[in-house]
């Protein structure tokens, strides 16, 4: 979006890489193949184009100094941008866009005054819904801007449809590339580029090129970029204490606050560098609310969901058809882990209808200790709302309430597993408004609630949850209350929830499934809801 962009490079990060991976990665200057996947685009590039990108390329990583900072830079910011732009509905691809207009500097500046990450000028930032005054420039934010860029590309690829010509208007703007590729690449799938070609494009296929292979590789050893989303008004100084940070340190990365304020007229999102290691999915926090109520509603919401699925029925024969419902759905315990062809010939329904049921994909395993439904699920659940646990999928989710996949991915307008987060409330029932964001549980509120439920657990171990005149229950149908994982120094206890499996355990702790198996003497892979884990910390 600028021309002969000057950054002022200030505010560099100063976060130390493992030297011999930067080294390693920089001696190895990938080439730029005849052929490169962009988007939903096959861009086919002859030798002289080739050659050309080829030269932007190398210059990148001339410098392996400055290569590695904006290595770094680009896998502490890319999580959120590659968030926004996929919520949007725009191919990650474009993501290394942000790269090339900024170098991911927040206040970078161009000759022609476009400012921050994705370098608008003010009057397009405004366009797009940035606030931009003597408070806020939102331009700054990496969240904020990134969804305004990602607006701005998908209502451009909405008069090309195609990509190729929405990245070049981004530079141009949608007047001038209109007047310069005219209609000749709209609806086209396959672009061949030459030394005629637009230079911005190419730039941007070196920037795709050369940073490709370092997102996800290069990772500091001081730590993460987290989020935290608030409401003012409130400053600055007084949400450092709480994050365990200091003021200078919020303020060099949110530099979109100009005198360190957080106004009230909309949720924002802070960032701050969290140590250690990140989660699969960082959560992201809403900001605290002070009523009582809507703290003990918050509470009520978290407590509701230890007592589902609700199992009714001869919980004694779980395991057979027909004797037992799942939210009052006709369901069905598996006792072990087998295929669904076997499952479905033991309990006496067709394969396929089984795996519509319960929105399940050909090849996925039936799983020991989770209960299936042989009804077709509901439109809605029984309760209006659902606080997302770490661990939980969208599916695990449908699962626990007798809800249809499709219906909960509606309601809240949210499509893929790693766009959950912990802490996320969930509707169940009523479909969320268009533009209305997911909310969260406050901070501090959750820690109090999950603290007060590992303490209650470990106390008195309740049993499971079933309404039944059969007060006996079989191992497997224990209710799916949070996950519960107690620490010493050397292992962690896990509690298995409904849908997980040790391959999913192995991925949430950083260690293998051979591992858990050895350290819990498990003859096999089986593992039931219930079951306690011993996880040898790292």
């Amino acid at each position: 979006m600028k021309n002969d962009t000057t950054l002022k490079l200030t505010g560099l990060l100063t976060f130390p890489l493992l030297f011999a991976l930067v080294f390693l990665a920089s001696a190895q200057i990938p080439q730029v193949p005849r052929e490169i996947q962009f988007a939903d685009l096959l861009v086919k590039i002859n030798e002289q184009a080739r050659r050309e990108i080829q030269l932007d390329v190398d210059a990148l990583y001339r410098n392996p100094s400055y290569f590695r900072i904006k290595a770094e830079r680009a896998n502490l910011f890319m999580p959120y941008v590659e968030r926004e732009l996929r919520n949007a509905g725009v191919p990650e691809d474009l993501k290394y866009l942000v790269i090339q207009e900024s170098g991911l500097i927040s206040d970078a500046v161009s000759s022609s005054n476009a400012v921050g990450f994705w370098q608008f000028k003010q009057g397009t930032a405004e366009e797009v819904f940035l606030r931009v005054d003597n408070q806020v420039d939102e331009r700054k934010n990496i969240v904020s801007s990134s969804r305004g860029a990602a607006l701005y590309l998908k209502k451009h690829n909405n008069t090309f449809d195609n990509w190729m010509c929405a990245l070049v208007s981004y530079q141009m703007g949608l007047g001038g590339a209109k007047s310069y590729f005219g209609t000749q690449y709209n609806g086209k799938r396959v672009v061949e580029l030459d030394r005629n070609s637009h230079w911005y494009f190419k730039k941007f296929l070196a920037h795709k090129v050369a940073f490709e292979g370092q997102l996800g590789m290069l990772v500091s050893n001081t730590g993460y970029l987290e989020e935290l989303r608030i409401q003012g008004p409130t400053t600055l100084k007084a949400i450092a204490p709480r994050l365990g940070v200091t003021e200078a340190h919020l303020k060099e990365y949110n530099k979109w606050a100009v005198r360190g304020n957080v106004p009230g007229d909309k949720p924002y999102s802070i960032v701050y560098v969290k140590e250690g290691l990140p989660q699969a999915n960082p959560a992201v926090i809403q900001r605290e609310v002070s009523t009582q109520s809507s703290q003990q509603v918050q509470q009520n919401v978290v407590t509701t969901a230890s007592t589902f699925p609700r199992v009714t029925g001869n919980t004694q024969r779980a395991s057979q058809p027909d004797q037992i419902q799942v939210n009052n759905i006709d369901g069905v315990l598996a006792e072990k882990n087998t295929s669904q062809e076997v499952f479905t010939d033991n309990i006496g329904i067709r394969e396929r209808r089984f795996r519509r049921i319960n929105d399940l994909d050909k090849n996925e395993p039936v799983e020991a200790g989770q209960y299936y439904y042989t009804k077709p699920k509901k439109g809605k659940a029984e309760v209006e709302e659902h606080v997302v646990q770490p661990g939980e999928t969208l599916w695990s989710i449908s699962q626990m309430y007798g809800i249809k996949l499709s219906a909960l991915k509606s309601k809240n307008r949210i499509r893929e597993d790693r766009d959950l987060r912990a802490g996320m409330i969930l509707n169940l029932q009523q479909p969320r408004k268009r533009g209305e964001e997911i909310p969260f549980v406050p901070a501090s509120e959750y820690q109090k609630i999950m603290a007060s439920k590992e303490e209650t657990t470990v106390a008195t171990q309740p049993r499971p949850t079933v309404s039944s005149s059969n007060t006996s229950n079989p191992a497997g149908s224990a209710n799916n209350t949070p996950s519960q994982t107690y620490n010493s120094p050397e292992k962690i206890v896990h509690t298995v929830l409904q849908g997980e499996t040790l391959f999913r355990l192995s991925q949430k702790y950083g260690v293998s499934v051979d591992d858990i198996r050895k350290w819990n003497n498990l003859p096999d892979n089986t593992i039931k809801v219930g079951q306690r884990i011993t996880i040898n910390k790292p």
